[in-house]
């Protein structure tokens, strides 16, 4: 029996009149991103399945009477898509102000003022507040209700009600610990089973922050975040673990902020846990060990250098191996090593020390 080919079948179809071949399953979206042709959109992102919520992508189809959503709509045979037209620009002009109606118009202070997706479609579509007075749409504005954790803040006048959050937590990290409640401009991001007989699903990553293309989803920890054209995102690997995630420290006056990521970067692909997503304080605590001390005569903890401190202690296993035998010593790696720095510690403790007393703290 013949094996069934993996190839898939292409699709032709005109974009704008342009001329477009794709595999068969590509949405509009995708076809016209294919040819270099731009559609708006807000609530899509890379990491997700297509919501199809906010409908700010519509296009318009030859033979379809109603303009239809591009990232959710799957290409046909000799389809005929326009994605500019006068009416295609009203229709999504009219749903930025819609979505604009009850979002706060105040982007000088909001840490995504420069690097905001609705921002962008605003300035892209020539809105300004005056465009709003025909709509009186209200939401709950200051509500200060708990969320699915006390690490993240919502703040649902904020909200442009995209569903990203609620998909990612569901289709990426598996937990449904939020969903959108209500119908229309009153809907709202609550938890589920978040009230005083239930414990919340949620685990503290931090995804759907991550995905909120408005700072609707705020952290609660940390310092004031800078704005876009001050920060400075330095590319890094997590030290909690030895997976090795990647994430940019995000860098304002010599003090890390926060911590992001980027789509399909490292390993993780953007993803993050709690640890590495807000575990960042530590860096500027002033708790924090930043040169090696050790005890005077007195008991006390004294500055010294790097060298003299290596130095008394290797002297100071030398003479306890010599003194009470091998087994007297023992070592304890950390999971925040790579599996190569793992290695070379218990060689360190089985071949120079001279003892199989070595441990792991991930088994403990």
């Amino acid at each position: 029996m013949e094996k069934e080919s993996t190839i898939k079948k292409e699709i032709n179809l005109v974009i704008d009149g342009h001329t477009v071949t794709v595999p068969d399953g590509s949405t509009i979206l995708e076809a016209a991103r294919q040819a270099g042709i731009r559609v708006p959109t807000l609530c899509l992102h890379p990491a997700l399945s297509p919501i199809g919520a906010c409908r700010i992508c519509v296009v318009e189809i030859d033979g379809i009477d109603r303009p239809t959503t591009a990232c959710d709509t799957d290409v046909l045979e000799g389809m005929k898509v326009t994605t500019r037209s006068e009416r295609l620009f009203n229709l999504r002009r009219e749903v930025i102000k819609m979505i604009l109606a009850h979002h706060p118009l105040n982007c000088a202070p909001c840490p995504k003022n420069g690097d905001c997706e609705l921002q962008d479609l605003a300035y892209e579509y020539d809105l300004a507040a005056t465009d709003f007075n025909e709509y009186r749409i209200e939401t709950e504005q200051f509500p200060w209700k708990p969320f699915s954790t006390p690490i993240l803040d919502y703040h649902p006048q904020r909200c442009i009600l995209c569903g990203r959050c609620v998909k990612v937590c569901t289709e990426i990290r598996g937990l449904g610990a939020i969903t959108m409640e209500g119908s229309g401009a009153k809907a709202m991001i609550h938890p589920v089973m978040a009230d005083e007989e239930a414990t919340s699903r949620c685990i503290s990553c931090g995804e759907c922050m991550r995905v909120c293309p408005v700072n609707a989803i705020v952290e609660t920890m940390g310092g004031v975040r800078g704005k876009p054209w001050e920060t400075k995102k330095v590319l890094t690997t997590c030290a909690y673990c030895g997976v090795g995630c990647q994430l940019d420290l995000n860098v304002v006056n010599n003090r890390v902020v926060g911590i992001t990521t980027r789509d399909g970067i490292g390993v993780n692909k953007g993803r993050l846990c709690s640890k590495g997503r807000f575990g960042y304080t530590f860096i500027h605590s002033e708790d924090r060990l930043t040169k090696p001390l050790i005890r005077n005569r007195e008991g006390k903890l004294e500055e010294t250098t790097w060298t003299f401190a290596l130095t008394h202690v290797a002297r100071e296993f030398k003479r306890i191996k010599k003194e009470h035998g091998s087994d007297s010593l023992a070592g304890l790696s950390s999971a925040r090593c790579t599996n190569e720095e793992n290695y070379l510690f218990q060689r360190l403790i089985r071949q120079v020390f001279g003892t199989n007393n070595v441990d792991h703290c991930a088994r403990l």
